[in-house]
């Protein structure tokens, strides 16, 4: 069935698939730092400096490393040009009248995001580069952090006993590699803007194209002590000589005044932008370039609508914003990095902190941006009817909140092509309620809007082969569409399963929107929520069919583990419905709802006592209850329901699951699932036997899901089981991120050998729960327990 709707998918229809099982994206063990905010699209650079890989369409990626796109040097002694290199190792075929080459030897990469630095330590020059690149992805930023820029601050420092005079080039190629950059009609032109007494100048290469156009831009600010020249066009697929005899000549380019001519079908353009500065013997100076693309208007894969990203609201959406755009990032870079400084010194400067987890905490951040993510404007003439369809008229803040903080979606992951897959989103949400809460609000409110309408549109799910409607009624959805089509309007783009059976999305909604009133105390989204949360906790009830107070499973994968079975009773969803209860229970109470509250008072008494005789068997709780030869596996995520209530506080007021228990079960998984598989060095595996053997009773049994090791390891921190937790967690990083040079790219999943499936997911920004655990524990703890420090690395 699947291969049978895939070809039809790629091959008749010539769209690409939401979930490609024929073609994955290749491994390059390449990436780096991505540049840009949120929602106003990326463009990632590798840890050797290329431009590597694109996503300026909404949610659609091009791996792609664009040759020209490339820094140079020229170095000038006593009126002669004494040194003049490409900063990149490699050797192409295309700009052969360029110096390529650069020994790597004498080049270095570190990434912190949203900043990534490179030294260049020139060989035989006696001067070293800096090159600092910096995006704006600020905490608690609804503004700087939509725009698509990145500043890349050059560090000069001059060792020698003489002047030296110091060019640097950006070159850019006018597209994104793509055969789209062939099409003819793209051309490039010169721009200077100066506001306030500063004065940035550069090139703008308008890129063409009839759905979606944008426009490049490269710049340099000027200074007292810099100059900045230009070239308009050059042709990237030549030898390039005339570029590099034009900068080789006096260290700057020529500055042709005008407009370039519109390209030839089949012929492509490229600029670039220089900037020059003496700098004195054994002193210091610093170059400045930003790089700019503005795609203000973008239509997803249907090309129905018309959507506005959220930068355009500060600097419109007529297409002209690029010159403004580098103009703003050039001139307050500084003030980014401030913010961006006393948002992670805190954890930095923390030595009770391993140096791993520092490096992932916030490089794991990386997909909040390079996500496929969008953040829209709502269209200036929406009413709230618009938005809420039918049945959304309870949900009194929607059109405010939407119209003050923008829709936001990000995707499953960069090959699962759906966005706010809510399942995943579950684990990732920390990261958005703790550095953007307002964010996490606006989805809620969208999902919120989903859930009390329907699609009724019947269609075929490809696992079973049933046909059912798109979108129940009053439960959660799996995601909000998909951007080749038309997200918002189109949702549940997963065309797998039929998710209105499965068990943890209406739960996970209930449990995020208390987690989210915990952390922002926002009483209003939390009125709102309420009756959406009665709702879908009303369709949750009739999975309890024997009406013991426990939801149960329905003898196939429904939920999250969306390939391994479950029946009957089950530790996850079993665990994340108590929680649920417990949290209606609490919102009851906090909205004075005396009559719900004492009804789910009820359930959950029976409830936790159905859970503990049916699934605790001394150690830890049963994978489920059904009997069968997997019933007792040892499942990693068993206690994700304990998680979201101390990420709340509620663990201290409501003892759902016995204190003694869970320590027990995640003591139990630390021994089993971590220490005993891969010789405890690759965090948990998701089922293990309780021999001791990896479950390999599903394709998803015997994996490890970094997101939810994250995740695990932040329950064991809560738990008081800090150093198990580290232990646990630091597995997944050095795998994925030293071993398997999966730098920025995470993937959902690897085993112990040689598979890995998903590159680039959302799961894994679940790390953001270990530091709100560890940050909660220093509140209420006198001292958090040493973490392990692990030996120091070359």
């Amino acid at each position: 069935r699947y291969f049978r709707w895939w070809f039809k998918k790629t091959r008749i229809e010539k769209k690409s698939a939401f979930i490609d099982l024929l073609c994955a994206v290749p491994l390059q063990q390449i990436y780096g730092c991505p540049l840009g905010g949120i929602g106003g699209g990326t463009i990632t650079r590798g840890w050797q400096g290329e431009f590597c890989r694109w996503q300026l369409n909404p949610g659609i990626y091009h791996y792609k490393t664009v040759i020209a796109d490339q820094f140079t040097v020229c170095l000038r002694c006593k009126g002669q040009t004494v040194y003049q290199q490409v900063l990149s190792v490699e050797r192409p075929s295309t700009l052969q009248g360029w110096n390529w080459g650069y020994c790597g030897h004498y080049a270095f990469y570190h990434a912190l995001y949203p900043r990534a630095w490179m030294v260049y330590e020139l060989p035989g020059q006696n001067v070293v580069l800096t090159c600092r690149q910096v995006s704006p992805v600020i905490p608690h930023d609804y503004k700087d952090s939509s725009l698509p820029v990145g500043v890349f601050i050059w560090e000069v420092e001059n060792g020698r006993d003489e002047d030296v005079e110091v060019s640097i080039m950006f070159s850019l190629q006018n597209g994104t590699g793509t055969k789209e950059d062939r099409n003819g009609g793209h051309w490039n032109e010169p721009f200077a803007l100066e506001k306030q007494g500063e004065r940035v100048a550069g090139v703008l290469l308008h890129h063409c194209t009839c759905v979606n156009p944008f426009t490049l831009a490269i710049s340099a600010r000027e200074k007292a002590d810099t100059e900045v020249t230009h070239l308009t066009t050059f042709n990237p697929a030549g030898s390039g000589r005339e570029v590099w005899q034009d900068l080789l000549r006096d260290g700057r380019l020529d500055s042709p005044a005008g407009k370039s001519v519109p390209t030839e079908k089949g012929e492509v353009t490229a600029a670039a932008v220089c900037a020059t500065c003496r700098v004195p013997a054994h002193g210091h100076r610093t170059l400045e370039f930003a790089l700019a693309w503005d795609m203000p208007c973008v239509h997803f894969g249907s090309k129905e609508k018309l959507h506005l990203r959220r930068y355009t609201r500060f600097f419109g959406s007529g297409g002209d914003a690029a010159p403004a755009l580098s103009h703003h990032a050039l001139t307050h870079y500084e003030e980014w990095e401030r913010k961006i400084e006393a948002w992670q010194k805190p954890i930095l400067e923390n030595r009770q902190l391993p140096s791993w987890y520092k490096s992932a905490l916030f490089n794991e951040l990386y997909f909040m941006t390079d996500g496929g993510t969008i953040w829209m404007e709502l269209p200036p003439d929406c009413c709230a009817e618009e938005l809420q369809g039918p049945a959304g008229a309870g949900l009194s803040h929607l059109l405010p909140v939407l119209r003050e903080y923008g829709r936001f979606a990000y995707l499953e992951g960069q090959e699962y092509r759906m966005y706010n897959t809510y399942d995943v989103h579950f684990y990732a949400s920390f990261a958005l309620v703790m550095l953007w809460p307002k964010l996490q609000i606006s989805l809620q409110y969208d999902i919120a809007v989903t859930v009390v309408n329907e699609d009724a549109q019947p269609r075929q799910y490809l696992m079973c082969g049933q046909t059912a409607q798109v979108k129940l009624k009053n439960v959660v959805p799996h995601d909000i569409g998909d951007p080749d089509d038309e997200p918002w309007q189109r949702v549940n783009a997963y065309l797998m399963h039929d998710t209105a059976d499965w068990k943890d999305l209406n739960l996970k909604f209930v449990l995020q929107v208390y987690r989210d009133y915990h952390l922002t105390q926002d009483r209003l989204y939390l009125q709102d929520m309420w009756p959406v949360c009665q709702a879908v906790m009303e369709s949750e009830l009739k999975f309890d069919t024997d009406n013991d107070g426990l939801i149960e499973n329905g003898g196939f994968a429904d939920q999250t583990y969306d390939a391994w079975v479950v029946n009957g009773p089950s530790a996850y969803c079993g665990g994340l419905w108590l929680a649920a209860v417990c949290m209606m229970c609490k919102m009851a109470e906090l909205l004075g709802d005396v009559e719900i509250q004492q009804k789910y008072m009820d359930i959950l008494k029976k409830g936790k006592e159905a859970f503990e005789r049916m699934l605790w068997n001394g150690k830890y709780y049963n994978y489920d209850s059904s009997g069968s030869n997997t019933s007792s596996s040892i499942m990693s995520d068993q206690c994700a329901g304990q998680w979201f209530l101390g990420a709340c506080g509620l663990d201290q007021e409501f003892e759902v699951f016995p204190k003694s228990h869970v320590v027990s079960a995640l003591k139990t998984i630390f021994e089993k699932n971590v220490m005993s598989f891969a010789g405890g060095t690759m965090g948990a595996v998701n089922g293990m036997t309780p021999s001791g053997v990896p479950d390999t009773s599903s394709v998803q049994s015997n994996e490890v899901w970094i997101g939810v090791v994250y995740a695990l390891a932040a329950t064991m921190i809560q738990e008081g089981l800090v150093e198990e937790g580290f232990r646990t967690a630091e597995g997944c990083y050095r795998t994925v991120w030293e071993r398997l040079g999966m730098a920025f790219q995470t993937p959902e999943a690897y085993r112990e050998k040689k598979v890995y499936r998903s590159l680039a997911y959302m799961r894994p920004l679940s790390i953001w729960s270990m530091q709100l655990a560890l940050e909660r524990r220093a509140s209420w703890a006198p001292a958090p327990a040493q973490p392990p420090q692990a030996p120091a690395r070359p």
